[in-house]
């Protein structure tokens, strides 16, 4: 199974390289070209197409998956399949069906952002889509398999109107997630950086539940994220876009719910784990909304307002904000993948940890004026 799962993360990680690099000589044909201007930190044009090989490497293995979930229960697959695999062929098959809802779902968001990409979309409409793709995937999956793309699902049968409060918190979860990636996206590799740490926790997470399927769909994540951070580092010679930058959180936002809440292991604090382990992106989110609407702009204008753009201006380089970031980040969500394994002084100790972590950045954020 390690094996499988590492084949996984090289073939995602080879996709997305490969087609980072092919994108980026076409980007202009593509008409996916991202201009410097006042609130943009790059000071040339760069292509913004690297989301384009980001999501194909990700959809790539799993509809190989998908197919082959079909071709191993025949009698020529389960011949050639090792035996010591055969013990996960019933979950394959029982998931393969999600897989392709969330495939499906994803490919939504992704062609959302490729439009705003080309012809910048206003608020309103970006956010209505990102807010349909979110409830097709849970209304879809919902179909599929009860409960399997919606979080709280204890209040199913609390009280009347238990399922819709669920279903309705499931869809605002994905979306929060969906624009904090995207809202992360504001600086040379920060926004995969931040992507491959939040995954590899959850990872961990699924690793300890022995959630296998989900632990093989992290690393998928992590290899196109991964590929393509290699040309999005600082200095970048690529930028994901919001084809990229969406498909991150929204992709990422699904695999939180099944990875905290599948297994239907813990105690009540363990709700608390992808709040912790996505803090930074969420704060980030959050602190740059609520700047934008004091001074009576729409939270989805772009400015140069973010934590990362706070940090430069106190005199860090941007691979130095950056990897700051990625500290913290790391920092915060460390300790959360253990929280269904222990008692509650130690949820509180590893909530303490996370709390202290955002309370530094607001520190230095509030440190001399930075708000531009």
């Amino acid at each position: 199974m390690l094996f499988a799962a590492g084949a996984i993360f090289i073939a995602a990680f080879l996709l997305s390289f490969l087609g980072t690099y092919s994108v980026r000589r076409f980007s202009h044909h593509l008409g996916l070209i991202d201009m410097p201007g006042e609130r943009k930190v790059h000071d040339r044009p760069i292509a913004r197409s690297g989301g384009i090989a980001i999501f194909w490497a990700m959809a790539i293995p799993m509809i190989v998956g998908w197919l082959g979930s079909y071709w191993i229960q025949t009698p020529a697959g389960r011949h050639i399949l090792p035996a010591s695999l055969m013990r996960y062929i019933p979950g394959i098959i029982y998931d393969r069906t999600l897989m392709l809802v969330l495939l499906v779902c994803t490919l939504g968001i992704h062609l959302l952002g490729v439009a705003d990409d080309r012809r910048a979309l206003s608020a309103l409409p970006k956010l209505a889509g990102q807010i349909f793709c979110a409830a097709a995937l849970v209304g879809l999956g919902e179909w599929v398999q009860p409960g399997a793309f919606r979080i709280l699902t204890v209040l199913d049968h609390a009280f009347p109107g238990g399922f819709f409060i669920s279903a309705v918190v499931s869809v605002l979860w994905i979306v929060l997630l969906t624009n904090a990636l995207n809202f992360m996206d504001n600086m040379d590799g920060l926004s995969a950086g931040v992507a491959i740490i939040c995954a590899g926790m959850f990872f961990i997470a699924a690793l300890i539940h022995q959630q296998y399927f989900i632990c093989g769909l992290l690393l998928m994540y992590i290899g196109a994220a991964g590929g393509f951070l290699l040309f999005n580092f600082p200095p970048a010679s690529i930028f994901m876009g919001d084809c990229g930058s969406m498909v991150l959180g929204f992709f990422l936002g699904a695999l939180t719910i099944r990875t905290t809440f599948y297994s239907g292991q813990g105690r009540w604090y363990t709700l608390l784990m992808p709040l912790i382990v996505t803090a930074i992106p969420i704060y980030d989110l959050l602190v740059v909304s609520l700047v934008r609407l004091r001074r009576g702009r729409s939270p989805m204008q772009g400015d140069t307002n973010h934590f990362s753009h706070r940090l430069t201006r106190h005199g860090f380089t941007k691979k130095g904000a950056v990897m700051v970031i990625y500290a913290a980040t790391l920092a915060s969500g460390l300790s959360a993948p253990i929280l269904a394994l222990v008692g509650s002084t130690a949820a509180v100790l590893v909530g303490m940890q996370a709390a202290a972590v955002l309370a530094i950045i607001a520190i230095l954020e509030r440190v001399g004026e930075h708000t531009q």
